[in-house]
């Protein structure tokens, strides 16, 4: 097993220190500058659009925008911006802005492309993403069903252990609760959202999502508002420990310009997952007029989760005085620390059910992307069922278990499955910004837009199910 894990580290460190942080940043620039950097001018559209009803028995813009969210808010914000900082230092927080501000761009184009190459359900409604786009529009089977084996085996099974670990964790920690008890519930909420379908984890994810972020967030106001006069040299730490090779931080322990880059980036595609391939295949569920609405909407949940939420938690752990340089406490026990700092006794436990609430809704989301890509590998009823109970399996594995070769193991194959999409997206980047275009001129004619796919030259003919015909 130390082998394994020793191979598997020797992989993360080619993977995310040669490769992912030099194609993540570059691809997010180029789609910025190919859409005129329209993530900072249509943030407002984005929010205008998310209100969008749907026909009775469809999965509606914003239900596919909160399934999307659900997945991207979990443990990573929380834990993953804690061990950002403990490993990168504060300058990691930084990174993670550029990794968001860019990805927001990138966001975008899976999300419109996974849209646009949608296929219907035999009940109506939707299904696609990253394998949709990549067979149909890149005519490759055989790396769309590789796309897809990488996202079950990442968010279908390892992500899914991961979340449920920080479940059993926080309970234990707050009240004491046997790690066997709180995989039984966990096990069992899950599975009564799971074997519901498709429209009970959008219905879910659209209450659970708001509520749990709303409450987290004034928590994170409160921390912010107390220690006002703190948060100008909060910034001050994060800009420069961000770009000095050697930052002395505290205690004189120093974060490298490249762990504050590495850990940053990791932790904020971990955490956003934009342009990993994820976010698209809740995209593709929604009934929407025009595909555009859905990539603003999911460019839109990229700067929530980095922006807003993941901010917040830094600035919670950064504004306590249990952040310590080269300290033994990171992860989730980190910000815990830190929560309490701030609201005093209580934080702990407030920390225990938000911590269930993000790693809950993410194991939700986390099964919607996983059962979109089971349906394209085979479309059979018994393949599903054994899935089910595979993802149920490591929900109870993640809560008793202990996970770092999971963790190292999900790292590999995230970044495997980021890979293959951004090369997808930047060849198939055409119809995305062609789609923009079009979306843009129907606005300036002040009509709302409605999508046909005959206004792409050539897009007809790639599409095997055209749910754009009008």
């Amino acid at each position: 097993m130390e082998n394994i894990h020793a191979f598997v580290n020797d992989i993360n460190t080619v993977l995310w220190s040669y490769i992912l942080v030099y194609l993540l940043l570059s691809a997010g620039i180029f789609f910025s500058i190919r859409l005129r950097f329209m993530q900072f001018r249509n943030l407002k559209r984005a929010c205008q659009v998310a209100f969008a009803k749907a026909e009775p028995g469809q999965i509606s813009s914003f239900q596919a925008f909160a399934t999307g969210l659900a997945s991207r808010v979990g443990t990573g914000n929380i834990a993953g911006v804690a061990t950002a900082i403990s490993v990168g230092g504060p300058g990691a927080v930084f990174w993670m802005w550029v990794t968001a501000l860019v990805g927001m761009a990138s966001a975008f184009v899976e999300a419109t492309l996974a849209q646009i190459f949608k296929v219907r359900n035999e009940d109506g409604t939707f299904r696609g993403g990253p394998a949709y786009y990549i067979e149909q529009g890149l005519g490759s089977r055989f790396w769309g069903v590789v796309f897809a084996l990488s996202l079950l085996l990442v968010f279908g099974l390892a992500f899914n252990a991961v979340q449920s670990n920080s479940i059993s964790d926080a309970f234990a920690n707050a009240f004491g609760i046997d790690r066997f008890l709180t995989g039984i519930m966990v096990v069992a909420g899950s599975g009564l959202i799971i074997f519901g379908g498709a429209r009970r984890i959008g219905r879910a994810a659209e209450i659970l999502v708001p509520f749990m972020a709303f409450i987290y967030l004034l928590v994170a106001l409160y921390a912010i508002v107390t220690n006002l006069g703190r948060v100008p040299e909060i910034f001050w730490l994060i800009f420069s420990t961000a770009f000095t090779p050697e930052a002395v931080l505290g205690g004189g322990v120093g974060a490298s310009l490249r762990a504050a880059m590495e850990m940053g980036i990791k932790r904020g595609l971990f955490s956003n997952e934009a342009g990993m391939g994820s976010a698209p295949n809740a995209a593709a569920s929604a009934a929407t007029a025009h595909p555009v609405n859905q990539g603003l909407l999911q460019m839109l949940g990229v700067f929530i989760d980095t922006v807003v939420i993941c901010s917040a938690t830094a600035f919670i752990i950064l504004l306590s005085d249990r952040y310590i340089p080269g300290g033994a406490v990171k992860g989730a026990a980190l910000t815990q620390a830190a929560v309490e700092y701030h609201v005093g006794a209580w934080g702990s436990s407030f920390m225990a059910v938000a911590i269930f609430l993000f790693a809950f809704t993410s194991i939700i989301g986390n099964y919607a992307y996983a059962e979109s890509n089971i349906h394209y590998i085979k479309h059979d009823n018994r393949f599903q069922l054994v899935f089910r109970l595979m993802v149920l399996g490591m929900v109870m594995f993640g809560s008793v278990g202990s996970l770092p070769l999971v963790w190292d193991m999900a790292d590999a194959s995230m970044g495997f499955m980021a890979i293959i999409n951004l090369f997808a997206i930047l060849l198939l980047a055409k119809y995305s910004v062609a789609a923009w275009h079009d979306y843009r001129h129907q606005l300036e004619s002040s009509a709302e837009p409605v999508f046909s796919s005959h206004c792409i030259s050539g897009l007809e003919q790639k599409l095997v199910d055209n749910c754009w015909k009008h």
